[in-house]
């Protein structure tokens, strides 16, 4: 089997072009993770099904294609079966992938995609934003982790699988989709318009910063594709070569990859006496991966997370926690399963069941599945880094009391222009602050908001936070390193 054909999963949907969720692991040890051991039925040309069970599925089969009163086609029948039976599992991660599907999937794992750079899976049956990626369409529009995805183009999602909805989302680069969102603490859903566009693959960042004399090196590591563990090592190298004292991991954002890109980076700090990851079946059988490193490294070093951080990052995250090292910033997404791709039928191009097979566990055991990694150091963002985009419907004046108010409220605050209030009244404080916002940015000095002056906060504050000015949870992890 090759690599596009995938082999296991560490993270749950496809990447959506919208960036989906693909991402996949390495086969670890042949007898554990090769479709060769997989007990997938063969297809059979006999139609005389012999067990019972598999008796009552072809007498339905042949019930509907006989009588149905509209016609069917024999594809869509044996899809909608295949489908019914995952569904019944009640699993997110596992799904059926016909021919499309599996064309739109090994594109992805070639890191060639377009859309508009979000991770997502669902939860509770809702479309459910993981992580937007780095410098996408999703990032720039302010799009966040656990933010529900409702509508698109105004159709619903509900009762939608998750490549349904994400065939709905993704699309061209250049063309237009209207999100409507729902945000956790927000009681109304907001409409988001982005533009597709080629999602950036770029994976690994560096520079090295001064921390009380010492030097700091700080990588940031996006995702974990095919080139990311060379992209690492080369960057801890410079770092090294520049005499490093202390290392700053980020995998903040960072919705998973690949296993063999995990495992290369974590042979640079797990010791070989500890499993940095350990593989557990359906019959509870546990397998244990190690390193050959002799030591842990010499200077100390942090990890950022915060809630979107998933799957292949919480691996390399409890990993390092359980090792000793602190974990800064925020609880992680919590996906803690393993699914592998087989195919299926005669053709073995066409047809695909993604099946959750293996738990992954911590060096200690530990599942961190629906739980996520719990810092050691819990660090949040300023408020303005969870608000909601400012929706006016009509100009907000003196004396009225709306949730929206507060948002604005909350982002002034951040900008500087700071009412004392984060309440939502538009009480004269904030008239004032929203004047001085605007005579700052060459506004229409009115002291009310409009569509204009929301506009226009809202982009300022994105700047702040793109430009990493007030980023509270580095600004923790650098603190702590040497503490």
């Amino acid at each position: 089997m090759n690599k596009k054909e995938l082999i296991i999963f560490v993270i749950f949907t496809f990447f959506v072009g919208f960036l989906g969720a693909f991402v996949g692991l390495k086969v670890m040890e042949p007898k554990l993770l090769t479709n060769e051991n997989i007990k997938a039925p063969a297809a059979s040309e006999n139609s005389n099904v012999e067990d019972e069970n598999m008796q009552l599925i072809q007498e339905a089969y042949e019930l509907i294609e006989e009588n149905y009163v509209e016609d069917v086609e024999d594809g869509q029948l044996l899809e909608g079966a295949i489908q019914g039976m995952i569904d019944t599992l009640d699993d997110p991660y596992s799904s059926y992938m016909n021919v499309e599907d599996i064309k739109e999937f090994n594109e992805q794992i070639e890191s060639s995609f377009q859309g508009i750079g979000a991770e997502v899976s669902l939860v509770d049956g809702i479309v459910t934003i993981v992580s937007p990626i780095k410098n996408s369409p999703a990032e720039k529009a302010g799009l966040r982790p656990n933010d529900q995805i409702l509508k698109v183009d105004d159709e619903s999602l509900e009762g939608l699988d998750l490549n349904e909805a994400v065939a709905k989302i993704r699309g061209e680069k250049g063309t237009e989709v209207v999100l409507l969102v729902q945000r956790k603490g927000v009681s109304k859903p907001k409409e988001y318009t982005l533009i597709r566009d080629d999602i950036p693959i770029e994976t690994v960042y560096n520079e090295i910063k001064e921390v009380d004399g010492k030097k700091t090196g700080i990588i940031e590591i996006t995702s974990f594709s095919e080139t990311t563990a060379k992209e690492f090592e080369e960057a801890l190298t410079k770092l090294e070569d520049k005499g490093m004292e202390g290392l700053v991991i980020d995998v903040r954002g960072n919705p998973g990859g690949l296993l063999d890109s995990i495992e290369d980076i974590l042979h640079h700090f797990v010791p070989s006496d500890v499993p940095y990851l350990q593989i557990e079946d359906g019959n509870g059988e546990v397998d244990k991966f190690y390193t050959k490193l002799d030591e842990k490294k010499s200077y100390p070093i942090n990890v950022i997370v915060d809630e979107g951080s998933a799957s292949a990052s919480e691996i390399l995250a409890v990993a390092m926690k359980e090792i000793g090292y602190d974990i800064v910033g925020e609880n992680t997404f919590g996906k803690g399963t393993v699914q592998q791709a087989v195919p299926i039928g005669k053709d073995k191009d066409q047809n695909t069941v993604k099946l959750t097979f293996y738990k992954w566990l911590s060096p200690e055991g530990n599942w961190i599945h629906e739980k996520g990694v719990k810092p050691t150091v819990e660090q949040k963002q300023p408020a303005y880094f969870y608000t909601s985009p400012i929706q006016v419907e009509k100009t907000f004046v003196l004396d009225q009391n709306d949730e929206e108010i507060a948002h604005a409220q909350t982002m002034l605050k951040g900008l500087g222009y700071d009412s004392k209030r984060d309440d939502g009244y538009f009480d004269e404080t904030t008239k004032q602050a929203v004047q001085s916002f605007q005579k700052d940015h060459d506004l229409k000095v009115t002291g009310e908001i409009d569509e204009k002056t929301a506009g226009k906060i809202e982009s300022k504050i994105l700047d702040i936070i793109r430009s990493g000015k007030e980023d509270l949870q580095l600004e923790k992890a650098l603190d702590v390193l040497y503490k």
